[in-house]
């Protein structure tokens, strides 16, 4: 288990009690592995201390702003790359086929490109396997970083230490490409009305075969190994 994959993880969702009492846990896991340097674990100490001690209500309320609002930053990976296009959807077919290959059932509501699902499944890969498909999405991660950092949100520095733990730095192409996509404010409800009018993800078979950018992400996967619980399991 990948502890630090999983503790990041667990910073990339919804914020309730239980995560605000494992704040300090979190923290003294990325120490104990020490994967990330000092400078990156002091750059979420702020996150962490607001989880630990912030009213869970504005730590909700913030949370659904900047990811279920805002679709510039959402938490679903190809959603930044491909949209609500299909082949979007076959490329989710083919990443959830590969967690269950693993028996890794995905719970609830979230669709498989989901960054803390593909986290908590990374958490059980080799390190090197896991570094690799990070660099598979790490264009998308820096892209994040950025933009979270302009709003001083305490959440860019997990994004930041994402990208620290990938194979390889982003292509100056790819970032380019998604920096092309103008950012949307979650505060103004009608422009984002606008935005999400759009077709559901179908998912199904894609006379493309798929998206490419998840055939990559899947190529970096081997035969997957079923991940050992950790602070509950699950996504």
């Amino acid at each position: 288990m990948i502890l630090t994959l999983k503790a990041l993880s667990a910073l990339l969702t919804y914020p309730d009690e239980e995560l605000g009492r494992g704040a300090a846990e979190i923290e003294e896991a990325l120490r104990d592995e020490a994967l990330l340097d000092g400078p990156a674990i002091e750059g979420l100490r702020p996150l962490l201390a607001e989880l630990g001690g912030r009213d869970l209500f504005d730590l909700q309320e913030r949370f659904v702003l900047l990811f279920d609002r805002s679709r510039s930053l959402s938490l679903n990976l190809f959603e930044h790359v491909h949209g609500e296009s299909r082949a979007r959807g076959q490329a989710m077919v083919d990443l959830l086929e590969t967690y269950r290959a693993g028996g890794y059932e995905p719970a609830g509501p979230e669709l498989p490109d989901h960054l803390p699902m593909l986290l908590e499944f990374l958490a059980s890969r080799p390190l090197d396997e896991a570094r690799e498909v990070l660099a598979d999405t790490v264009h998308i991660l820096v892209t994040l970083c950025d933009r979270l950092d302009r709003r001083q949100s305490p959440y860019a520095p997990v994004f930041a230490a994402l990208a620290s733990l990938a194979a390889s730095p982003p292509a100056a192409e790819a970032l380019a490409e998604i920096a092309a996509h103008p950012e949307d404010d979650p505060e103004d409800l009608a422009a984002l009305d606008a935005v999400w009018e759009e077709a559901a993800v179908t998912f199904g078979p894609d006379p493309n075969a798929g998206c490419p950018a998840g055939r990559e992400l899947l190529s970096r996967m081997g035969p997957p190994a079923q991940p050992p619980a950790w602070a509950g399991g699950g996504s």
